[in-house]
């Protein structure tokens, strides 16, 4: 499976989630008058639009590099990524905040708590296999990496920022539904303001930690540690190469630019060097599909 088709199928999973329970908690917050489900609403209508943007992103990868351009259009879906978590702190946490403080004095207790309830069950299972549908696309990629430890390193800034929502949308739906039984049980609204200040700093919190990671890549980060070295590794083993001076990456969406700087094994003439290099290249950019640019130095010394 390619890296783009796993962050399509993730997608998918998520913006099918999150439209249906939108509009289900729309109503809902409408028919309650509940503040936490109100933005738990904003929340998932926030993060459909968001999905929209990783497939904006996605789809501006795919153009051609053209003289503007010349190593492609890869990044933009890092460019749409970071622009997903500014929306994820904006709409999503700072107007969370802001309704559950506005809330803070009020008196009004929720209407049809029970429907509220029963709404955000249903909403945590869907999200539930939305993430578990990210999760199975995260793990035919991770190749026995921890969790944890993809996630810091991965170059698929749409997957992390996918992955990042549903875990804020799942935990988020965790803090309404506690809310709004608290809220229900003891007939004292401020456990729903509580609540969606609650919501408000988890997705101010997500949205920081997608930011940074967007913020690497967009930057220009090195392809991941476990590529270099398989490339480095498949140079060296190159009868053409002698030795591997210096081995530069840039992850670029999902192509990778590499420059080497190498010492060649004697040729009998320029002619033969030349033979030589193109032949590496070309066995390089087989073993390496996502290699679109491939810049090789032969000197003498490093």
């Amino acid at each position: 499976m390619s890296h783009q088709d796993a962050s399509v199928k993730s997608i998918i999973f998520a913006l099918s989630a999150n439209l249906g329970i939108a509009i289900t908690k729309t109503v809902a917050a409408v028919m309650t008058g509940s503040g936490a489900m109100l933005a738990e609403s904003i929340h998932s209508y926030a993060d459909c639009g968001n999905q929209g943007l990783l497939f904006l992103g996605l789809k501006a990868a795919k153009k051609k590099p053209d003289q503007e351009h010349p190593l492609g259009y890869g990044k933009s879906t890092y460019f749409w990524s970071f622009i997903v978590a500014l929306m994820l702190f904006s709409m999503g946490g700072l107007f969370s905040i802001y309704e559950g403080i506005h809330k803070l004095n009020s008196t009004e207790e929720i209407n049809n708590p029970l429907i509220a309830i029963v709404v955000l069950s249903v909403s945590l299972m869907f999200e539930g296999a939305s993430l578990w549908g990210c999760i199975t696309q995260i793990n035919k990629l991770r190749h026995g990496e921890s969790l944890w430890k993809w996630l810091k390193n991965s170059r698929q800034s749409e997957l992390v920022v996918v992955f990042g929502e549903d875990v804020a949308a799942l935990m988020g739906l965790a803090f309404a539904l506690v809310a709004v039984i608290l809220s229900f049980l003891t007939g004292n609204p401020i456990f729903d303001s509580i609540g969606s200040i609650g919501i408000g700093v988890l997705l101010v919190i997500v949205s920081f930690f997608v930011a940074v990671k967007v913020k690497s890549l967009l930057i220009g980060q090195s392809a991941d540690e476990q590529v270099r070295s398989e490339m480095s590794q498949f140079l060296n083993d190159k009868s053409e190469i002698e030795c591997v001076f210096n081995l530069i990456t840039l992850q670029l969406g999902p192509q990778i630019m590499v420059a080497v700087k190498a010492k060649m094994n004697e040729s009998k003439s320029a002619e033969q060097l030349i033979i030589d290099i193109n032949n590496c290249e070309k066995d390089f950019k087989i073993a390496f599909p996502t290699v679109q640019w491939f810049f090789f130095e032969p000197d003498s010394e490093a």
